[in-house]
This record gives C-alpha cells, structure tokens and sequence, in this order.
C-alpha cells in the first residue's frame, strides 16, 4: 500500500543516510521501523522476544523474579 506521510526534515536526512550505509530502499526502511515500533509496543510481541532472549540464555526459572516481573507488568499501561 502507498501512503503520504510528513516528518521532520531532519529526520528524514537521518534515514536517508541510514538507507544508503546500509544499502536498504527508503521504503523498506520505513517498514521495518514501523514493524519495530508497533512490535515493542504490544504486550504480546513484548513477552514473545523476552523469552526468546531468556531461551537463548538458558535462563531458568526463578519464582522470585517471575512473581516480581508479573507484578511489574500488571502497574504498566497495557
């Protein structure tokens, strides 16, 4: 899907740049940023990569920090 958007120009240098170092289209960019930004924002997408990270570290559970986590995510704006 095309769309328009308007951010800062400043901003837009900035990705331009990054897009060029990295040799990724503009377009591309944008959709990935945005794919990032909507992910770390959903509880969902949020527990998904915490235990993929903890898998990848063997961690084990510890009732102590699972009990604290939990307490931490029910305060949190959800």
């Amino acid at each position: 899907m095309k769309t328009t958007v308007s951010i800062p120009d400043n901003l837009f240098e900035r990705a331009k740049r990054f897009a060029k170092r990295t040799k990724k289209p503009m377009n591309h960019l944008f959709s990935d940023a945005l794919q990032e930004y909507l992910a770390r924002r959903t509880p969902h997408q949020v527990t998904k990569a915490m235990n993929n990270a903890l898998s990848e570290l063997g961690a084990t559970d510890d009732h102590f920090i699972s009990t604290l986590a939990r307490r931490i995510l029910k305060r949190s704006e959800w």
